[in-house]
């Protein structure tokens, strides 16, 4: 296993990490992605532990909770041996201050997971989405305190956009609060989105990209191709509306590039498109999901080998996309605007 340095911090993390979202399975939407119980949890663990997979990414929304407290469970006896990382924004219970990055939210969240996940401190904690509604200030403030009393270590968010990271860096700069050192976002193959702002900004301000739905909310399996219909066990036919949108024909055109790519290597669709995204800029992790002793390892083949330039050169045609403004406008001064790959 090859070991990054997450963004500007010090810590060093695994490119393939485990997301335990298929753990539980105690509501309809997480019923879809899996509902693995303690058992069959604590296996897939020792199977990422054996394979050099310590980071271990969940949060308070995955099955109401459930997830968190099959991980705790599964990694019990072996918390030193692995990092935690942990999300909360989102609503959580009917109260009015059971959402949100209030500082109210914000503690009860972090200390209602740690009882979850049967731990005194979380490795990474991230901001699950951006809260308009509470001053940046009360969010960074709250985060050191949490930082400061050591049940958490490194602070991240998700799916934020590129002025909402910015506007927290500033307060945090100006207060000397911890800074964000990972942004948890979507980027694969089929959304290249985080290449046009959010990828320029990691580099600059040293957030490490920790990648979730990297086989694109389940299109680029090998199961989805041109003629075909979706399979009859997909969790798409009930959740393809509630993740990235894209068209058939981006998927089709991408997967006969993959296609080629597989039968000139010998690799797997998802273990080429885990690869593919192991040598982009700013990428410190990788997330995979499983419900299964196969999937998990079909998706460790992803590791200990790269794509060739020709290779990558033939995926990153298939996949691209005309950018929005500004950034289509950007490209045409590369001589002082240079893009980052």
């Amino acid at each position: 296993m090859e070991y990054r340095q997450l963004g500007a911090s010090g810590l060093a993390v695994p490119l393939l990490s485990f997301g335990a979202a298929t753990f539980g399975g105690t509501s309809e939407f997480f019923k879809e992605w899996g509902a693995t119980g303690p058992a069959e949890a604590r296996r897939l663990v020792d199977l990422c532990l054996d394979a050099g997979v310590t980071l271990f990414d969940t949060a308070d929304i995955y099955s109401d909770g459930a997830s968190e407290s099959v991980l705790g469970e599964a990694l019990k006896g072996r918390r030193d041996k692995v990092l935690i990382s942990t999300k909360a924004t989102f609503r959580f219970g009917n109260g009015p201050n059971a959402v949100g990055s209030s500082r109210f939210h914000l503690i009860k969240s972090c200390e209602d997971a740690l009882k979850r996940l049967a731990t005194d401190h979380i490795d990474i904690f991230q901001l699950h989405g951006f809260d308009a509604r509470t001053p940046a200030e009360e969010m960074l403030s709250t985060l050191d305190q949490l930082v400061r009393a050591g049940k958490i270590r490194y602070v991240g968010v998700s799916n934020f956009s590129g002025w909402h990271i910015m506007k927290s860096l500033a307060v945090a700069d100006r207060y000397g609060y911890p800074r964000y050192v990972a942004n948890q976002t979507y980027y694969s193959l089929l959304g290249r989105d985080y290449e046009w702002e959010l990828m320029p900004l990691g580099l600059d301000q040293g957030l490490g990209a920790i990648v979730w739905s990297p086989l694109g909310w389940g299109r680029l399996t090998g199961k989805i191709r041109r003629g075909s219909p979706l399979p009859k066990v997909s969790r798409l036919h009930k959740t393809a509306d509630k993740g990235p949108p894209v068209s058939d024909e981006h998927v089709y055109r991408i997967v006969d590039a993959l296609d080629e790519i597989a039968s000139e290597t010998g690799k797997t669709i998802p273990q080429i498109a885990l690869n593919w995204l192991f040598q982009r800029p700013t990428v410190a992790s990788v997330i995979i999901g499983a419900r299964s002793e196969a999937q998990l390892k079909e998706n460790l083949g992803a590791i200990g080998w790269n794509l060739n330039s020709e290779q990558i050169k033939k995926l990153d045609e298939a996949s691209a996309t005309t950018k929005p403004y500004p950034y289509w406008h950007q490209d045409g001064f590369s001589e002082r605007n240079p893009p980052p790959v």
